[in-house]
């Protein structure tokens, strides 16, 4: 079988315009593959998927207790969130927490999301706060603080900080340490590139919650926190709230940047990973949502709370209808 296929084409006029390529894996909390669409062992970087594995060693260390950190402080370390007043309240509570400023955060400054999805007009300023990665950096941060370890080289991949959540991150996923590959995300911290099928079986777990053997109490509060604040872990209007409000409380839903989505079930302890390879938002979403319609996860309300993702009808400026766009991968299972 290919490595990549294609997975979603857009038509305009009847004439085909567009082929993505990616691969998706199914797989359980053993790591077996259920089901797959190209290679399920395909290598690619996890991007803001690996958020929730990334808190695992603040919250095996007790800090969400010492800290005193709720479960919205707790699904803003797992957010890639638009910078709305509501996350800016909450990256503001943890850091209060841990006795630390905005100022120490390293994850950079943008405009915030929410200005570029056209929710708000930019507020008169802006800063680290914003950044979609702020929650996961002030996570940092209070880990930093509660063991003593210096704040100013918290990205430095041989930081205490980092060294543990590698090794948290290789044990949750079924890997060795040398085998993730590092890369620095955009948020300057290091991200590790693994199989779809690892990303799977460690969304699988952290679904799983407290039946998993080594991470269960850890797994149950993050998995608890996300499902309980979808807002928190995107924002307004944006992927991970709708698929987990459509999941109600099952599904542990985390998109990535250049074309990775994650969605486990908490009752089912599976997991799907998916990779688009050029990046494609549209047809990332378009694909996860038919291949959760093959795998039979939805139901009639779901199929059409998530229907608006598939985004089937392409649409100009003004809004007339003016091509398509389609899922074409049908999903393998092993015989």
């Amino acid at each position: 079988m290919a490595s990549l296929v294609p997975l979603v084409e857009t038509a305009r006029g009847g004439t085909l315009e567009c082929v993505h390529f990616g691969a998706l894996a199914v797989a359980d909390t053993e790591g077996r593959v259920l089901a797959q669409a190209g290679d399920p062992h395909w290598v690619t970087f996890t991007r803001s998927t690996l958020k929730p594995l990334q808190a695992l060693p603040f919250v095996q260390a007790g800090g969400v207790q010492h800290f005193g950190l709720t479960p919205a402080n707790l699904a803003m370390l797992c957010a890639s969130h638009s910078g709305e007043p509501m996350h800016v309240e909450q990256v503001e509570q943890i850091l209060a927490k841990a006795g630390v400023g905005y100022q120490r955060l390293q994850c950079g400054c943008h405009v915030p999301m929410f200005v570029e999805l056209g929710i708000a007009p930019a507020p008169a300023s802006y800063d680290e706060r914003h950044h979609n990665c702020s929650g996961k950096h002030s996570g940092f941060l209070a880990w930093c603080v509660q063991h003593g370890e210096p704040t100013d080289s918290y990205l430095e991949p041989a930081h205490p900080l980092q060294q543990a959540i590698r090794a948290a991150v290789a044990e949750a996923v079924g890997l060795q340490e040398h085998q993730l590959a590092m890369g620095i995300d955009g948020c300057s911290a290091p991200n590790y590139a693994i199989p779809l099928s690892s990303l799977a079986r460690g969304f699988a777990r952290l679904a799983s919650g407290a039946r998993d053997a080594r991470f269960g109490a850890s797994f149950d509060r993050l998995a608890g926190a996300m499902t309980a604040h979808p807002e928190l872990v995107s924002g307004t209007g944006r992927n991970d709230q709708a698929f987990m409000q459509a999941g109600r409380g099952d599904w542990v839903t985390k998109v990535g940047a250049d074309g990775v989505q994650v969605v486990a079930s908490r009752s089912r302890g599976e997991a799907l990973a998916l990779k688009v390879s050029d990046g494609n938002a549209l047809a990332l979403y378009a694909a996860t949502v038919e291949a959760l319609d093959q795998l039979g996860w939805l139901d009639a309300a779901q199929r059409d709370a998530l229907q608006p993702w598939r985004k089937a009808v392409i649409s100009s400026v003004k809004g007339a209808p003016v091509g398509t766009r389609r899922a074409v991968f049908r999903l393998a299972r092993p015989a």
